[in-house]
């Protein structure tokens, strides 16, 4: 018998067959690697028990000057500023009514108020506040009629319905009289996208879980025909459509050493430059449908212009704050008003100054923290002459616009002003803004530029850093440093001041292989400072809501993934935690190791190793764990070590056994489980590490395993 030290490699690889990632890690679930060993990740608990409605996909934390500690909160409902676990609306106004607008009608029984008022122009689960209203003679009284409502349905331009917290009876017959005022809040946004059908209607539709993929084996340039594929098969006949980002490739012949002729640029589509390790997609060809990418040459499941998700985008200005629902208005919420306050429409009155041009619509805004520019990205133009106070409401893509320094209502350009206007000229829209201490990254949908301050006359210049990169949603590029980091249609990228590249990723098949991409927009990610991480949560193939993770350690250069669902994410900073939203409440994370008080399970699991070098069976009977558990707050906690035999690569599990390795002592020193007896026979073998103890912290370090040859039948 010899003792064998289990020497494993940072991350996790599952891109590649089990032996030959020998040696390192293929699969795990709230685990986390740091200096190059894997460990269970931190827990969480709710922030508060106060609840928002809606989905909360966007966060925001910032400081007033009297130390006030803010954090703007944006869902598809509304939206609000958190400050002391104290919730506040301030979703913008949209309309208030005339005395005597609304009427009211009820049914004796029924929980439904009728509301009638003429070109109301709300929209299902808006919200509406009245006031003024009489009783209608029976249980609908004044208290219960003068309160927010959430819109139930619409009847018609003129009329919609409500739900009362009671029902009526036989004396509600009244109309409520004739000084009810409604204040209608600005219209609520999607939660899950909505999608159409139709073939050209956006890129090249969706995908299937079971899509027929591979990925090349070399770079092309954008003239290459003869292209190296790590498996052909599936897609080797003659006149198959194979798709590689969005160019399309004509099959015509192939070989025995997955290479295949090709014509590029098929269909109507553009050859362009494919990097190594690009996704290869099967779009129609062989007999079995189930193999093609859904929605080349048929109609096919599309997001429809006008039907995204509500996303904000938000930045202080000073005290202050600046919201814009995405495709929407700009909104300020001044800090002097107290939190009972709402935002209010920049281009409307309440602000000082002299308005010009103010955008009506836009896709993102920044405040530009080094000089003090308000910049909106994705907007509408100037308005028709100098005095105009609004833009002229016609959107464009991939104009940026930015008021005057320092001033928020200030959008058209003078001799005496700093504001202007610039046009993005690579892509067809544009898709996310990010500061950095250097300059903004501004990113189209196939394109990166870096907008600069550089003073008058000009304000800003802007030029083009990248063409042919892809970003998957408006929320998935994010600063560390002096790079940024953001996810692809099929690949990971990095920008860090020399040029952009793409991030090599072991467990990219894993991810963009089992992906929701009609809930695309739903991606964000976030940076766990404190373990060097970079985090893209994610909907899977079978889940319209995010519900994974993967996550870029940058100081290990390890990569590894997990089950998760959380829809915003905030690095710690002004606050000592990282805050994430989950469902309708916020939660502090790397609390603990548990899941809100209850057990979190965790695991990690190798590769197959060998412990012969020929084709011998090896018998292990015992296993020295090295395993440490500081941080538990468990007294005695455990972890579960299994190893698991098999005779050949794909034959399936043979045998397993399994112990469970604990701490007994935390002093003088903490003592653990000394051996593990085993007994298991097999050419190769896995280990899993698996931890489901409340209180429990594992870190795994360097284990040993007994082993002896044991014959080759």
């Amino acid at each position: 018998m010899a003792f064998v030290p289990l020497k494993f490699k940072a991350g996790i690889v599952s891109d590649i067959t089990p032996y030959s990632n020998e040696g390192g890690f293929v699969d795990g679930d709230k685990i986390r690697f740091r200096l190059g060993t894997p460990e269970k990740m931190g827990g969480w608990s709710k922030y508060s028990v106060n609840v928002f409605q809606g989905t909360a996909r966007r966060l925001h934390n910032w400081v007033a000057l009297d130390g006030s500690d803010f954090m703007g909160i944006g869902t598809e409902l509304k939206y609000y500023i958190e400050e002391g676990q104290t919730l506040s609306d301030i979703t913008p106004i949209r309309n208030t009514t005339s005395a005597g607008d609304i009427t009211f009608s009820a049914t004796n029984g029924s929980t439904t108020i009728t509301v009638t008022d003429p070109a109301h122009g709300a929209n299902e689960n808006d919200f509406v506040t009245f006031s003024g209203a009489a009783s209608l003679g029976g249980n609908f009284t004044a208290t219960i009629l003068n309160t927010e409502y959430k819109i139930v349905s619409l009847i018609s331009s003129n009329s919609y319905t409500i739900t009362a917290s009671l029902a009526a009876n036989g004396s509600d017959s009244g109309n409520g009289g004739s000084s009810v005022v409604g204040v209608y809040q600005l219209n609520t946004g999607l939660n899950t996208t909505v999608g159409g059908t139709g073939w050209g209607a956006g890129q090249w539709s969706g995908t299937t879980s079971s899509a027929l993929s591979t990925t090349l084996a070399e770079a092309l340039d954008n003239s290459e025909t003869a292209i190296d594929v790590t498996d052909e098969t599936g897609m080797n006949t003659a006149n198959d459509v194979i798709l590689v980002g969005s160019e399309l490739m004509l099959v015509s012949a192939t070989t025995d050493d997955n290479t295949m002729t090709v014509t590029r640029g098929h269909s109507g589509t553009s050859a362009t430059t494919h990097d190594n390790g690009s996704l290869v997609r099967l779009a129609t060809g062989n007999t079995l449908s189930t193999d093609d990418f859904v929605g080349w040459g048929s109609a096919a499941s599309i997001t429809v212009p006008g039907a995204q998700i509500r996303l904000w985008s938000h930045d202080n200005f000073g005290e202050d704050l600046l919201i814009n629902p995405r495709d929407g208005g700009l909104f300020y919420w001044d800090r002097s008003g107290g939190l009972g306050a709402r935002a209010i429409e920049v281009s409307a009155s309440g602000l000082s100054g002299t308005r010009t041009s103010v955008p009506q619509i836009s896709k993102q805004i920044i405040v530009s923290d080094s000089d003090r520019h308000i910049i909106a990205f994705g907007c509408d133009g100037l308005g028709a002459t100098a005095a105009a106070t609004q833009g002229n409401g016609a959107q464009d893509p991939l104009l940026i616009r930015f008021s005057s320094q320092e001033n928020p209502v200030d959008w058209f350009p003078t001799s005496t002003n700093t504001a202007g206007d610039l046009r993005l000229g690579g892509g067809s829209t544009f898709m996310q803004a990010v500061e950095t201490k250097q300059e903004i990254l501004v990113f189209t949908n196939k394109s990166l530029h870096s907008l600069k301050f550089i003073g008058p006359p000009f304000t800003f210049g802007i030029r083009e850093l990248s063409k042919n990169i892809t970003i998957m949603s408006p929320a998935s590029a994010i600063a560390v440093d002096d790079s940024v980091y953001w996810m692809g249609v099929d690949t990971f990228y990095v920008y860090s001041g020399g040029g952009t590249q793409q991030i090599p990723c072991s467990v990219k098949d894993k991810v963009f292989l089992d992906f929701n991409l009609e809930e695309k927009d739903k991606v964000h990610v976030g940076v766990n400072s404190e373990f060097s991480e970079v985090i893209w949560f994610y909907p899977t193939a079978s889940s319209t809501e995010v519900d994974s993770y993967i996550t870029y350690n940058y100081a290990d250069n390890a990569w590894y993934f997990g089950t998760l669902a959380r829809q915003a994410w905030l690095d710690r900073g002004i606050r000592n935690l990282p805050i994430a939203t989950g469902g309708q409440y916020l939660y502090n994370h790397e609390v603990g190791y548990d899941d809100d008080g209850s057990a979190m399970t965790a695991f990690v699991e190798s590769a197959p190793m060998r412990f012969s070098n020929d084709e011998s069976f090896s018998f292990v009977n015992r296993v020295i764990p090295d395993v440490n558990f500081s941080g538990s707050t468990n007294i005695n906690p455990s972890v579960d070590f299994t190893l698991k035999a098999q005779t050949f690569s794909g034959s399936g599990i043979t045998q397993t056994s399994s112990g469970s390795a604990q701490r007994s002592s935390t002093s003088p020193v903490e003592t653990y489980t000394e051996k593990l007896d085993f007994r298991v026979r097999g050419r190769t073998f896995a280990l899993r590490l698996e931890s489901t103890g409340l209180g429990t912290k594992f870190k795994l370090g360097t284990p040993q395993v007994n082993i002896k040859e044991d014959g080759k039948r």
